[in-house]
């Protein structure tokens, strides 16, 4: 028997905080989801004037950090993203059609060594989403510490 730690509603809502604070601070409407270890939506947060396409953008980003249990931008990091055409995972995001996303702005939220959730954020470009989300990552542990 294992013992798994759970992200709550509370937790959620910190990375929700400190994550629409940051995109604020430099000027971009996000949509943000962060998500349980299952990839299951705990709280979603399109804040106003972001686009309607990304509230499923930010939910298929924190549903495949979470269950792939790494940053989305991996995938196509070059040389040698694994979903990369010619490379091993081409075509991975095919598997959960809708769900599974393979550009910048997932992320895992990791508590001691292991993946309790995932945050997706969608909105800016990808240099914004990846501040945004670790933001609110950041302000999360800061929390638990």
């Amino acid at each position: 028997m294992i013992k798994v730690n759970r992200l709550t509603l509370e937790d959620a809502k910190i990375l929700l905080d400190a994550a629409e604070q940051k995109a604020k601070e430099i000027g971009v409407a996000e949509t943000i989801c962060v998500c349980d270890d299952g990839g299951h939506a705990i709280a979603l947060h399109r804040m106003t004037g972001a686009r309607l396409t990304g509230v499923e953008i930010a939910m298929a980003k924190a549903f495949t950090a979470a269950g792939h249990r790494r940053a989305t931008h991996k995938f196509n990091e070059s040389p040698g993203g694994p979903a990369l055409p010619g490379n091993e995972a081409f075509g991975i995001h095919a598997m959960h059609p809708g769900r599974f996303a393979i550009f910048v702005g997932g992320f895992p939220i990791e508590v001691d060594g292991a993946v309790v959730g995932g945050i997706g954020v969608s909105g800016g470009n990808g240099e914004q989403d990846i501040a945004v989300a670790q933001a609110g990552i950041a302000a999360f542990l800061k929390s638990i510490a």
